[in-house]
């Protein structure tokens, strides 16, 4: 979600009770995940901004309806979420929450479920692989944002730690759904900045060459740049072999942190004949 700002009011603690007659925070009697559900969705719609939110839909090619609250506030509401629910929810509360929240239409009520999720991202443990892959395939994460917001911190150190997932995402490259393609990129973004998993994610962007879409292509422009950070020669190499086959738009991201000259050098000596 763009992270602009604006001045509005201050949003309503989740954990406080509200004075009389004020609408719209979450008070302590509901802790079950269901009755959460309900008083976040309505502390979020209680915030709605239709100015912002038309300027949010600028962002995005694909429709995504907002309900127009900023970076801010939503760090905000699920912090204040988090902090009433630490001690007593467990992983399978989380979920039950989250997946009631990415079944709704607006982006906010969707993003604060994989928010509240995140939190819980010491107990994941390779089930959540194939939850988020429903999810994916099934449109609920249906824009670039809501991919990026959970992919790299959820699927990422879940890749880390349990070597046969790699396997498993090379099928994501393959998958029909434009959303589980881009997941089986971005999800390795923070590995490949570290020059981990480099082997996977040079097939994985191969992979993804022949797509013929502009948020397949800067995905996998961003994995490209990101892996050159610790060896940089090895994604030289690579881009020279591939050259006309990689997407142009993937290619300007793969080398934005190389030298001007060299850019212009590869731009011309990988371009289709």
């Amino acid at each position: 979600m763009p992270n602009k700002t604006r001045k509005t009011p201050r949003p309503v603690a989740l954990g406080k009770r509200r004075p009389e007659g004020e609408a719209g925070c979450l008070t302590e009697r509901g802790l079950k995940p269901e009755e959460l559900v309900r008083e976040s969705k309505a502390l979020l719609e209680s915030r709605a901004n239709a100015e912002y939110a038309r300027r949010s839909r600028r962002y995005f090619k694909e429709k995504v309806d907002f309900l127009g609250l900023t970076t801010p506030e939503m760090r905000t509401i699920e912090a204040d979420l988090w902090n009433r629910i630490r001690d007593r929810w467990e992983l399978k509360d989380a979920i039950t929450y989250t997946e009631a929240l990415l079944a709704d239409r607006f982006h906010e009520v969707r993003a604060l479920g994989l928010l509240v999720l995140l939190r819980f991202r010491k107990e994941f443990d390779p089930a959540l692989f194939e939850w988020t892959r429903k999810w994916l395939a099934a449109d609920r994460l249906d824009n670039w944002a809501l991919v990026d917001l959970f992919c790299p911190d959820a699927i990422g150190p879940l890749l880390a730690a349990h070597a046969g997932l790699e396997t498993k995402m090379k099928a994501w490259a393959k998958h029909p759904n434009r959303w589980v393609k881009r997941a089986s990129a971005v999800s390795f973004i923070k590995l490949a900045r570290r020059g981990r998993c480099l082997e996977t994610v040079y097939e994985i962007a191969e992979r993804l060459f022949p797509v013929e879409d502009d948020l397949i292509h800067k995905a996998t422009g961003w994995l490209l740049r990101e892996a050159g950070r610790t060896d940089r020669p090895r994604l030289r190499d690579f881009l020279l072999t591939h050259g006309p086959a990689i997407p142009r738009t993937a290619l300007r991201y793969a080398i934005e942190h190389f030298p001007e000259a060299e850019r212009r050098d590869l731009l011309t000596r990988t371009k289709p004949r």
